[in-house]
C-alpha cells in the first residue's frame, strides 16, 4: 500500500511518502521514514518491500558518502541516479530488490531534479512521478494542479490535496505521510500530515 510522489518546483523539489510499516493485513508501524537523505543536497523516496527497501537506500547512501570521501566531491543528483539504476539493473540479473524509487535532488549548476527508477532499473528524469497505490490518485491530481515554475507555497497546497485524495479514494490508505523538500539551502523535512485520529492519540 505504499504511496510515494514528487515533483520539481522553482528552484527546489518535493517529495512525499506514506509512513506506514504493513504486513498482509497487518500494520507494524505508522510512522516509518521511507525518505532517506542521501546527502546535504540529495533524497531518495522508495517504496517496495520493506526489507528490499531498507537494505538497498541504506546501500546507496553508503556508497554515496563513500564516493565523496574518495574524491573529496559529491555526486551530482544525475551522477548518483545513474549509480542507483546500475545497482539495480546488477542486481537484477542476480538476486533483484524489489524496490521503486524517486531520486530528488539540487545542484548548484543544473538546479533542482527528480528521477523515476523502478524496480527493473528504467531510469528517466521527470518534474513529477509517483509510485504505489496511491500513484492512481496522485499522478491525476498532479496531471490537473501541477505547472512549472511552483513556489514552496503552491506546492505544498498540492501536496496536501494529493494526501486528501487519496485518502478519500483509496479502500485502505495510509494514515500518515511525511514531506521532505530539497533546494540550495539542502535536503530537510518538510512536515508530517497526520490522521485526525493519530493526532488525537499523539495529544492524548
Amino acid at each position: 500500500m505504499d504511496c510515494v510522489f514528487g515533483f520539481v518546483g522553482n528552484g527546489f523539489a518535493v517529495v512525499a511518502a506514506d509512513t506506514s510499516a504493513v504486513h498482509s493485513i497487518l500494520v507494524h508501524k505508522s510512522n516509518e521514514d521511507k525518505i532517506m537523505v542521501l546527502d546535504s543536497h540529495k533524497l531518495i523516496a522508495a517504496s517496495g518491500e520493506s526489507g528490499d527497501r531498507v537494505q538497498f537506500t541504506e546501500y546507496i547512501q553508503k556508497n554515496v558518502a563513500l564516493y565523496q570521501f574518495r574524491n573529496g566531491i559529491p555526486l551530482t543528483t544525475a551522477a548518483a541516479a545513474n549509480f542507483t539504476r546500475g545497482e539495480l539493473a546488477t542486481a537484477l540479473r542476480k538476486n533483484p530488490y524489489f524496490v521503486n524509487i524517486l531520486l530528488a535532488g539540487y545542484d548548484k549548476e543544473t538546479g533542482p531534479s527528480l528521477y523515476y527508477i523502478d524496480y527493473i532499473a528504467t531510469l528517466h528524469k521527470v518534474d513529477k512521478g509517483a509510485f504505489g497505490y496511491g500513484s492512481y490518485f496522485s499522478l491525476s491530481m498532479m496531471d490537473r494542479h501541477y505547472h512549472s515554475g511552483m513556489t514552496v507555497e503552491e506546492a505544498i497546497d498540492l501536496v496536501d490535496k494529493c494526501i486528501m485524495e487519496i485518502r478519500s479514494r483509496l479502500v485502505v490508505a495510509p494514515p500518515n505521510f511525511v514531506i521532505k523538500i530539497v533546494d540550495k539551502d539542502g535536503a530537510r523535512e518538510y512536515a508530517w500530515r497526520e490522521s485526525v485520529k493519530d493526532a488525537a492519540v499523539a495529544s492524548a
